[in-house]
């Protein structure tokens, strides 16, 4: 896998944090790098977060529309990953995380993979799920064919919520209109993560993955993500996989403390700091 060489746009990088561990973390879709402040500060003083904003998301510009999306997050991201860090990444973020490590394992300290939508792993390994999940994700679709972004907005924060999130009219308009601003990224990225178009799953591509893996998924989240993350547990070479009780599947912004104290323990078991 190559990435592209025409110049790319910049993009907004926040920084969290002054800690020794240095983190790079990569937000789920129509949210943004902000996303990950209460899970900074659960791990703090042990971290400096690096997280960027991807394009149409955050303060970064919106995307143009030109050349393919999942390229062109992944590499204005590695161009951020500049040295050795811990990397984490939710949703589609973990996507964008797991194809770094592939791509510059030596980057990768750890990885922590949050609910990785790799829905092309469901349907080899288990098709009954993934078609429930497709069924259940027809209204956004729906959505899509009409043209209506902000319906398609909608019901895809409602599907990737719980009973307890905020109801669509209760968001602030601001941020309704954010994630309306992003959702052009799931068709754009919708064969690279139900069709594996880019060849992630090439076994001689995941034994890059060498680095410690956590899998975290929410107990209360659709039933395919974790088939999806035990897909991918016994695909790479160091995987382990962990349920965050009582979450969803934006875990790490509604149980921060929880999702932290996981990662804390992954950390000092599996990937602790050298002395300097």
């Amino acid at each position: 896998m190559t990435f592209p060489s025409e110049p790319q746009p910049s993009i907004y990088v926040r920084r969290i944090g002054e800690g020794p561990r240095k983190l790079f973390a990569l937000h789920c879709t129509i949210a943004h790098s902000g996303a990950w402040s209460g899970l900074a500060a659960a791990l703090s003083p042990k971290v400096c977060t690096t997280a960027p904003d991807m394009l149409s998301h955050g303060r970064s510009p919106d995307w143009d529309g030109q050349g393919d999306y999942f390229d062109l997050v992944s590499r204005l991201s590695a161009a951020e990953l500049s040295e050795p860090m811990d990397v984490i990444g939710h949703s589609f973020g973990a996507m964008i995380a797991l194809r770094l490590a592939i791509e510059h394992p030596e980057r990768v300290r750890s990885l922590v993979l949050i609910e990785p939508v790799f829905f092309a792993i469901a349907k080899r390994d288990a098709p009954r799920l993934f078609d429930q999940y497709e069924k259940d994700a027809e209204p956004i679709a729906e959505a899509f064919a009409k043209g209506d972004k902000t319906l398609a907005a909608r019901r895809f924060n409602r599907m990737w919520s719980t009973q307890i999130s905020p109801k669509w009219p209760d968001l602030p308009e601001r941020t309704r209109a954010n994630m309306v601003r992003g959702i052009d990224a799931v068709p754009a990225v919708h064969a690279a993560l139900y069709d594996d178009t880019f060849g992630l799953l090439n076994p001689e591509n995941l034994k890059r993955v060498s680095m410690p893996v956590l899998l975290l998924s929410g107990s209360e989240s659709h039933p395919v993500m974790p088939a999806i993350c035990n897909g991918l547990k016994q695909r790479l070479p160091d995987a382990t996989h962990t349920k965050v009780l009582g979450a969803g599947h934006m875990l790490p912004i509604s149980h921060p403390v929880e999702t932290a104290a996981l990662i804390d323990e992954f950390w000092e078991t599996r990937s602790p700091l050298k002395a300097d």
